[in-house]
């Protein structure tokens, strides 16, 4: 598993946990389930925020949201 902030541009990847913190409830209240497959659509030039593709959405994340959610990658 690695975390959501790390995965590239174009990849896609499952939702499998969040670290413990209390952003994981706005974090799913916005989509981000487990189980819920995510795939990386944008990265603004200087890193920060990322857009991500989740529920049939755009949603842009901060990458120290981003930090919080471990995912699978998908091959």
């Amino acid at each position: 598993m690695i975390k959501l902030s790390s995965l590239s541009i174009g990849k896609s990847a499952v939702i499998r946990e969040f670290e413990k913190d209390e952003i994981h409830i706005k974090l799913m209240e916005m989509g981000c389930v487990p189980g819920e497959t995510v795939k990386i659509e944008k990265v603004a030039p200087l890193g920060d925020p990322i857009s991500i593709i989740v529920a049939g959405y755009n949603l842009s994340l901060r990458r120290t949201e981003a930090d919080f959610i471990w995912v699978e990658e998908l091959s």
